[in-house]
This record gives structure tokens, C-alpha cells and sequence, in this order.
């Protein structure tokens, strides 16, 4: 309904110029809201109330086309009376159609069933599905601006943002939007921040892993193709072009290793062997004066020169489990960047060739000690791909991710390598989400999380003083934490770690979710590769601990009910444990006598 003509339509039923004038004016300003929202493509300071939402969703579903067919009442028309005429605007003749049977699964997505993306890009628009395409590409706009002016990444380098522009128009009027044959840019990030330019996906964090690694690689055989052709071009002009000189000049050796900083979560390691390519581990080091585990630069150094050109990236993470704490990545990504210089593979003409970086920042947006180190990464040394988890940085439901970039070539790659249309249910929960915190919102979690971190730890510290334990000694992780249970089972007793495991099934049994209790000497073999050490992302820690973490959505009502639980918990293991060891006192002295 046009508000132009809303006051000459009421006054037709007898409705008061003066009540229509107070009607038209919330209708007015609700519209002015969502004419900023898509003029300036930013988050909205204050958020949106679950109407305004609602209102904005349907009218995004009104414009995809079948939006109000309905599979179930057709059949029940038919059913009844077959000579009935067609009720719907479209008719659709395809395999999919955006058809949906029930009617709750089309109210829970608001009518939105065509999904995001077609089968060359995840981020393409649909023809049958411009309101889905709107909202993909303005949730976009939406999550970059709230991991810039939120969580506090750093963008497009204003020096930069002109020639971009002024470059991809030049790549479009040439249709070479998948190449970078024609950048007069090196390999490093040209100034531009990690949250330069981005993409979503509809998948977890491990499976868009293997997505940028297939997508990396596509695009560095690509470019080494390109590299190689114009040295076999350049030797030919020297007349060096006998054949076996032209043949070795043609093949670039095959990219097909990661280099993996360990971690001990089986997810990424997975993902890179899901995408075709072998994993090298990476030990890491303990620190000399704390309990960290943290990035070996020297192991890494030796993987690089002896993997040399057969590398296609190495990861890093940035969010883990005490007592590993986020890899040194301004370290890394100056390493790479120098042995990619070192080696002469940085090429004007061939943006992109060398090692690439990619970190596993999974939950890593609520800290914002760690989005300094990645703006820092970006600023001095090679950075590609940043995968961020939405469901751990922004509290929807679990199925998406953010991919991040400071080159927006990366970025193209990565979205063309999606297989198909996609789901857009996790990008409908996330952009309803955004929209209902708008940036004071977002901002609000994320600074409430850093108020409660020194409380959290100043409370696990005095809970494991109680029972003769220590605080894992992890500055650097300010997310997870861990306290030692060396004390918990006896040194002497059979089956220690079978009996410190128990306290863990313990805690979950009694409603504490989330911790991790790790034993000493664990190993787990993922895939035919044997972690010694498992939990602990070391080979030998020294110590049998637990974790908890003060994550983002986490309220201090709840953080005081897990203390307590805990140590209700822990009393309660405690004396269970005295008691079987009484008992067995009690049957020696007896089988003794």
C-alpha cells in the first residue's frame, strides 16, 4: 500500500483525517528506517523490534518469485474441485520451484525457500529469488560493519578503496572477474585490513575450511599455470626453447600440502583432508616461564623450506582450549611473506602465487586482544582467508560461517567454489539477529564478556586454591581457561585417567556443560595420523587439567550457578573417592587378618 494514497483510501471509510495523519507517520518512518538500512548499508546503532523485522523479511519474500505458493493447499484444492482456476501469479514448470508443503517450515522462513547463490557462486543473485539476494548481500554489508565498528578489524585502507573500485570496473569490462593476470599489486595485503572484504557460508566452521583450501588451491594452480606460461614464453623469446626445457617450464609442482599449526580439535584437521590434500603437523613449544602451548616459528621455518613449492597454505588458529593459546599469526604471516619473497614467487603480474595463510579464527570476534594481532598480521605480512564461526560470534543457531580477506580476489575465489545453491536459513537468522542488536547491541555482548573474563578468573582461581589445585598460567587465551587436577586421583592409583575422565562425566551429568577435562598421556589417532598428547595440543604436558570458558553470551547469574555447581561437583567427587578408598583400607586389613 503506497502512503500517497493511504489518506484518500481511509477517508473513504469514515476515518478522521487527523487519525490517519498519526497512522500514515509511523508507516513513514518505518519506511524511512529500511530506505537507510539499504542506502548506507550499515548496522543500525539502536536494533530493530521483532515487527520492524518481520515486516522487512516478508517484504524481501514478497519479491522472490512462487513466495505465496502453497504445495499443500493446491492439493487440496484439486482435491476438491479440479475445475477451479490457478489462484497464483507464477506458474513454474522446473525441478525446484521454491515450493514448500507445510506451512510452518514456510512461516519459519518466512517464505524464503528458494535459497542463496546459484551453482557458480554462492554470493550470485537469483532471478527467481531477488529479495533472497537483497538479503544475502546486505547481511554482508550488515556483519562486515559490525566486525569493523564492533569487534573492532580494520577494513579497506582508504588509500585503497579508489583503485579497487576503479580496478574491478576495469575487470568487468574485460570479464575477467576469476583472474588476477592484470593486478599490478605484489602478494602481500596492500595496507588493507583482514575485514576488507567477505563472504558467507552456509556451513560450519571445518567444512568452510575445506571450501577455502579447494577454493586456494584452484586459484594457485591457476596462477602458477599463468607464471609458468610466461616463463616458457620468456625462454622461448631467448631461444631456449628446447623441448625439455619447455616441458619443465609448463609444470608447476603439484600444491597439495597444508602445513597445520596443532591444535587439538579434529574438525580442521579433517577438513584439510576432505579437501584432497595432506596435512603436515606442526609441533608446538611450551613456554619457558607459564603454561602455554603455543606456535613452534622454528618447526614451521624447517616445513617451509623443506615442503618448499609443494606448500599451498598454512593455518593458523586463534581460538582454542587452555592451555594452547592463539598462534603468533604477525609472526607467521611475516614468515610466509618473507619466504615468499626469498624465493622469488611474488610477482607483479601474478597477484597471489607463493604460500598463502589461512586462520581458524573460529570463535575468535569476542576477543579483542586477537583482532588486534590480526590487524597487525594483515598490516606486516601475508594473510588470505579468516574463517569466523557465526554461531559462536554472534548467538544464532549453528550452521554458518564469515569469511574474511584483505584481498578480494581471495574472496571471488572462494565463493565460486560453492557447489550449487545453498541454504538460507543461517543467513536469515544472522541478519535477523544483527538487525535486532544492532551495533549498541553487538557491542554491548561483546563488552560485558570482557567485564566478566577478570571475574571468571579470579573466581576459577580461588575454587582450585580450595582443593590444593592451581590456575593454568595463560595470558595470552583470554577466552578459555584451566585449572591443574594433579591432585584430584592419586599418583599411586590404577587407571588414573580413566578416573579423572569420570570427574568430567560427572560435571555433565549434573548440568555443567562445556568443560573439557583432559588427562595426561591421552592419544587419538584421527584418519591414520596419531596424536600423542591429545587434549592438550602438546606431546608431553605435564599436568591433568580442566577448561571452562567466559564466552560471549555467557551472563554473571550464570557464571556464579557454574561456580557453585563446580564446586558442589568437586566436593561431592572428592568425598566418593575417600570413601571408595576407606572402603578398600577396610578390605585389606580384613583380608590381612
Amino acid at each position: 500500500m503506497e502512503a500517497t494514497s493511504i489518506p484518500s483510501l481511509f477517508t473513504s471509510l469514515s476515518i478522521p483525517q487527523n487519525h490517519t495523519t498519526v497512522g500514515l507517520s509511523n508507516l513513514l518512518s518505518a519506511n524511512s528506517q529500511i530506505k537507510s538500512l539499504f542506502h548506507h548499508k550499515r548496522l543500525p546503532d539502536v536494533g530493530w523490534s521483532d515487527v520492524q523485522i518481520q515486516r522487512l523479511l516478508f517484504e524481501l519474500s514478497c519479491l522472490d518469485t512462487n513466495c505465496e505458493e502453497s504445495v499443500k493447499t493446491q492439493l487440496a484444492a484439486n482435491n476438491g474441485n479440479s475445475s477451479s482456476s490457478y489462484p497464483h501469479r507464477w506458474t513454474g514448470a522446473g525441478e525446484r520451484e521454491g515450493r514448500i508443503y507445510s506451512t510452518l517450515v514456510s512461516s519459519r522462513h518466512f517464505g524464503l525457500g528458494h535459497g542463496i547463490g546459484r551453482s557458480g557462486d554462492v554470493m550470485e543473485a537469483q532471478p527467481k529469488a531477488v529479495g533472497s539476494s537483497a538479503l544475502l548481500r546486505l547481511c554482508l554489508r550488515l556483519v562486515l560493519d559490525a566486525v569493523r565498528r564492533g569487534a573492532g578489524l580494520a577494513g579497506q585502507t582508504v588509500k585503497n578503496s579508489g583503485r579497487q573500485k576503479k580496478k574491478k570496473q576495469q575487470k568487468d569490462n574485460n570479464n575477467n572477474n576469476n583472474t588476477a593476470s592484470g593486478d599490478d599489486e605484489s602478494a602481500n595485503n596492500n595496507g588493507n585490513g583482514p575485514a576488507s572484504y567477505g563472504t558467507l557460508l552456509p556451513v560450519c566452521t571445518g567444512m568452510s575450511m575445506a571450501l577455502v583450501l579447494s577454493g586456494l588451491r584452484d586459484r594457485a594452480n591457476q596462477l602458477d599455470k599463468q607464471l609458468a606460461n610466461k616463463d616458457a614464453t620468456a625462454t622461448n623469446n631467448s631461444n631456449y626453447n628446447d623441448e625439455e626445457d619447455e616441458s619443465e617450464a609448463v609444470a608447476p609442482p603439484e600444491r597439495n600440502i597444508v602445513l597445520w599449526s596443532r591444535i587439538d580439535q579434529k574438525s580442521c584437521y579433517k577438513a584439510i583432508l576432505s579437501a584432497g590434500l595432506k596435512c603436515i603437523v606442526i609441533p608446538t613449544k611450551t613456554h619457558p616461564t607459564t603454561d602455554e602451548v603455543s606456535t613452534d616459528l622454528d618447526a614451521l621455518q624447517q616445513a617451509l623450506d623443506k615442503y618448499s613449492h609443494r606448500i599451498l597454505a598454512v593455518i593458523t588458529t586463534t581460538s582454542c582450549f587452555c592451555p594452547r593459546v592463539p598462534d603468533e599469526v604477525d609472526k607467521v604471516a611475516k614468515l610466509i611473506q618473507e619466504w615468499n619473497s626469498d624465493n622469488n614467487i611474488i610477482d607483479a603480474a601474478t597477484r597471489g602465487t607463493g604460500i598463502a595463510h589461512v586462520i581458524n579464527h573460529a570463535y575468535g570476534l569476542q576477543c579483542h586482544q586477537t583482532n588486534k594481532l590480526l590487524n597487525r598480521a594483515c598490516t606486516i605480512g601475508r594473510v588470505d582467508a579468516i574463517i569466523c564461526s557465526t554461531d559462536k560470534n554472534f548467538l544464532v543457531p549453528v550452521g554458518g560461517a564469515l569469511i574474511l580477506s584483505p584481498n578480494d580476489q581471495v574472496i571471488a575465489c572462494i565463493s565460486k567454489n560453492y557447489p550449487g545453491r545453498a541454504s538460507a536459513s543461517p543467513m536469515v537468522d544472522l541478519f535477523i539477529t544483527l538487525l535486532s542488536m544492532g551495533l549498541n547491541g553487538y557491542k554491548g555482548i561483546l563488552e560485558e564478556r570482557r567485564r566478566l573474563v577478570e571475574h571468571f578468573r579470579v573466581k576459577f582461581d580461588v575454587l582450585a586454591k580450595k582443593f590444593g589445585e592451581r590456575m593454568l598460567d595463560c595470558p595470552r587465551n583470554t577466552i578459555s581457561f584451566g585449572i591443574t587436577l594433579d591432585k584430584l586421583v592419586g599418583v599411586e592409583e590404577e587407571k588414573k585417567n580413566v578416573q579423572i575422565t569420570k570427574f568430567g562425566s560427572m560435571l555433565f551429568t549434573r548440568c555443567i556443560s562445556g568443560t573439557r577435562v583432559v588427562p595426561t598421556g591421552e592419544t587419538k589417532t584421527i584418519s591414520g595420523h596419531t596424536f600423542q598428547g591429545f587434549g592438550s595440543s602438546y606431546e608431553r604436558y605435564p599436568h591433568s587439567y580442566m577448561t571452562a570458558a567466559c564466552a560471549v553470551g555467557m551472563g554473571e547469574e550464570e557464571m556464579n550457578e557454574f561456580f557453585e555447581r563446580l564446586e558442589k561437583c568437586w566436593r561431592e567427587y572428592v568425598g566418593k573417592r575417600e570413601k571408595e578408598a576407606r572402603k578398600k583400607l577396610k578390605q585389606m586389613e580384613v583380608k590381612d587378618s
